[in-house]
């Protein structure tokens, strides 16, 4: 007997597409429109380093420009490839489309290992990468606008802004080109948290809904969940760091590159971090256990399990052994196909990846047109906001002294309302508000319709309908 073949991670996304398309009466050449990818390019270009050329290949897709600039992320790592990068363009075409960010889908790749490379060699291999892509519009604020993904952070975009001011010296939204950027050189408060506070979000709006907590076997509240996180990087840091502090979770297990870390009591995220940093793996951390097989950790019995790292770590070898009752996917794909019908079956609920790590896109939207607006987000309106609420507390003092001891504010009250929403708050309130109303749209057509039975068909069916309706309002 033949073992059943895994679908790669670009068949995994068409599989989904498929399904959820079977339930929409789409024309044939709409639906193959919205599926394909619009065009990839492939660039090789050499580097003079360490005394000899070094050739590297690189790509940007773009899937869908019914919105315009696209946009998405740029990786750095060997097993980027064309498949892979296509089917995560198609994946942020969905993504922006659920979240309502106005743009298309892109995304971008550079088959290297950065580890190799020290920072100012790093900084001359993106800026020619840089320069390739930009000469023809694929990096530019109206065209195309990449942000940060495995691999690269602010410090990458703040070289392919520059590189991208260096060759358009006349453009004045030269810094909306490039998202998640440095908050000095153009970058929004909140962004670098921004996936990680998503995933947190999408978790608290999931746990509003008595139904759907229900639907995946529980009960309760967020508080006191066990949690493994898979992956500490931007990401799965943020996440677990939010849960466990905010949320009264108990991250009881991180998995990383050389293992994983196992603690039924609940593992202090910032120290791990902190070790990792130190030691580049979780092996000889003094907390906790430590097994060197991570991926069995996967498998740990907990309440939500969150993968954040690669795709495809849950798959056909270990569907069937995974415990926890809620994945919530903070990678792209970390769930193929195959693995996903098999949970499915189990009656495991499975936060889609284009919903659960959005946070990431939407607060890129909020640098884009802070970057077009060249003014920072609470500037006007903040102390104004600050000055009417001063007339509430005026007036509640006033009332305060005629009343006595029978009627005293709360302490803390005039401290916390005077104080105007800065930039921050501002940005973290517009992501809650996103991951809120994009929640509700699925759960919506998870229990409103018969044929559909799981959050991610419900997800496609809401970011498919959308960017057909942007094809038909362009008269396709």
């Amino acid at each position: 007997m033949t073992a059943k073949r895994e679908p790669t991670f670009r068949e995994s996304v068409d599989l989904m597409f498929n399904r959820a398309v079977a339930l929409m009466e789409l024309p044939p050449g709409l639906e193959e429109k919205i599926r394909v990818c619009n065009a990839t390019y492939t660039v090789r270009f050499g580097v003079r380093l360490r005394g000899q050329i070094h050739t590297f290949t690189g790509y940007r897709s773009v899937h869908s420009e019914h919105m315009e600039p696209v946009k998405g992320g740029i990786r750095y790592a060997m097993g980027v490839n064309q498949d892979e990068v296509e089917a995560l363009a198609a994946l942020m075409t969905y993504k922006c489309a659920l979240v309502e960010a106005p743009f298309g889908g892109s995304k971008g790749g550079l088959r290297i290992d950065p580890r190799e490379w020290e920072e100012h060699e790093l900084e001359m291999i993106t800026r020619r990468f840089a320069y390739e892509l930009i000469k023809r519009d694929l990096i530019h604020p109206a065209q195309n606008v990449p942000a940060p993904d495995m691999g690269t952070g602010e410090r990458e975009m703040a070289w392919i802004a520059d590189q991208y001011k260096r060759m358009a010296t006349t453009d004045i939204n030269y810094r909306a080109c490039v998202t998640g950027k440095p908050i000095h050189g153009g970058g929004i408060q909140g962004r670098t948290e921004a996936t990680g506070r998503g995933v947190q979000y999408a978790l608290r709006e999931f746990f509003r809904h008595p139904e759907d907590v229900a639907a995946a076997g529980m009960s309760g509240k967020l508080d006191g969940k066990r949690v493994v996180v898979q992956g500490l990087g931007n990401v799965g840091y943020h996440a677990a760091k939010f849960l466990s502090e905010e949320d009264g979770c108990k991250i009881t297990a991180i998995i990383e590159r050389d293992g994983a870390l196992i603690d039924e009591s609940g593992l202090d995220v910032e120290a791990v971090r902190n070790w990792i940093a130190r030691h580049g793996g979780v092996d000889g951390f003094p907390d906790g256990t430590y097994i060197a097989d991570g991926s069995k950790a996967l498998e740990n019995a907990c309440e939500i399990l969150i993968p954040a790292a690669m795709e495809g770590v849950i798959n056909l070898e270990n569907a069937d052994r995974i415990k926890a009752p809620l994945i919530i996917e903070a990678a792209n794909g970390p769930v193929t196909a195959g693995a996903d019908d098999i949970l499915r079956q189990k009656g495991t609920v499975i936060i889609p990846d284009m919903y659960a790590n959005a946070g990431g896109v939407t607060v890129s939207y909020f640098e884009w047109v802070k970057n077009l607006s060249h003014i920072r987000f609470g500037r006007i309106g903040r102390r104004q906001e600050e000055a009417r609420h001063q007339l509430i507390v005026d007036e509640l003092e006033r009332l305060d002294a005629h009343l006595g001891e029978n009627w005293q504010m709360s302490p803390h009250f005039k401290q916390q309302y005077l104080r105007g929403a800065g930039e921050l708050e501002l940005v973290r309130s517009g992501l809650d508000d996103t991951m809120r109303s994009a929640y509700q749209a699925m759960r919506e057509v998870w229990h409103n319709r018969q044929d559909v039975t799981d959050l991610r068909t419900a997800a496609y069916l809401v970011s498919i309908a959308k960017v057909a309706a942007s094809y038909r309002a362009m008269g396709l």
